[in-house]
């Protein structure tokens, strides 16, 4: 019987594959982030409004790779994600984290989630309602212990030209634009706060469905609340520093410029350094 294991086991180790990725590695070069980007999957997360919304997310998953390993194993990635249930809810990610550190023997754990986030809206005048989408992208990091949590709101907007408006006998030239509100903060933020405060800072909100009365409100709204690029962006930012739970924040607003072949942009980030425990070299190294 002894014998018969024995003879097992050596076919077993002949036919065993080989496993490339955990060979020894001779040039003694680390690497930072290693892993699968664009996979889709499913995510449920909390709406201000309807208390849980359901999209699909774009994902990276991505770890260091200490210098004497050959590759990691892409493979676990995937595995991590298809472990959990049908749905990542957005409570679970720093779990997923640690599953990477664990099964993946990294220090650093990356997760990325880029995806669509729906509002309905009505209309300023006729109250029609309609669906309008905004993109969203989270950005959880784990280094060790040390936890870092980057919520990024992408929001189109209408603005208006003060300085055409001045200059012009009649007309103003206007243009949409988008405006990008990156955060760190402490308690939770609402998608949908952070798209009130910039939408509340330019000329005019957008809206998917407009009557003949509603254009002609929003485009009357515009014309009386001119913003700059620069305003925009500044118009946030005094919104933003309101908020007590918001540690730091990167503010970019770029307009599509109707009447020139470029794009007129501004930027502000907030210089408070990190406490509560976040990972101060996170503000200093972005990836």
């Amino acid at each position: 019987m002894e014998e018969e294991e024995t003879i097992t086991k050596e076919k077993q180790k002949k036919t065993a594959l080989p496993d490339t990725q955990s060979q020894i590695d001779i040039r003694e070069i680390p690497i930072n982030k290693v892993g699968v980007k664009n996979l889709k999957y499913p995510i449920a997360l909390k709406d201000k409004e309807k208390e849980i919304q359901h999209t699909i997310a774009t994902i990276s998953m991505t770890v260091d790779l200490p210098m004497h390993f050959k590759g990691t194993h892409m493979s676990r990635f995937v595995e991590i994600l298809q472990n959990k249930q049908r749905e990542i809810h957005i409570d679970s990610v720093y779990n997923i984290l640690e599953e990477m550190q664990k099964k993946l023997h990294s220090n650093a754990a990356h997760i990325e989630m880029e995806f669509i986030y729906f509002r309905e809206k009505k209309a300023p005048v006729s109250g029609k309602t309609s669906l309008l989408d905004y993109r969203v992208k989270f950005h959880a990091i784990k280094n060790q212990d040390k936890k870092d949590f980057v919520m990024t709101v992408v929001v189109p907007v209408t603005t208006l030209c003060p300085c055409s408006k001045n200059l012009s006998d009649y007309g103003a030239h206007n243009q949409r634009g988008e405006v990008k509100v990156a955060l760190r903060f402490t308690d939770m933020v609402w998608i949908e706060d952070v798209i009130a405060i910039v939408e509340k800072s330019s000329s005019s909100e957008l809206y998917t469905l407009l009557k003949r009365e509603d254009e002609k409100f929003v485009t009357e709204r515009a014309y009386e609340n001119p913003v700059f690029v620069e305003d925009l962006a500044r118009n946030i930012v005094l919104e933003l520093k309101k908020k007590k739970n918001i540690i730091w924040f990167s503010v970019e607003a770029e307009n599509f410029e109707s009447i020139h072949n470029h794009n007129a942009y501004a930027m502000i980030e907030s210089r408070e350094e990190f406490s509560n425990g976040h990972y101060k070299d996170f503000m200093i190294k972005r990836y």
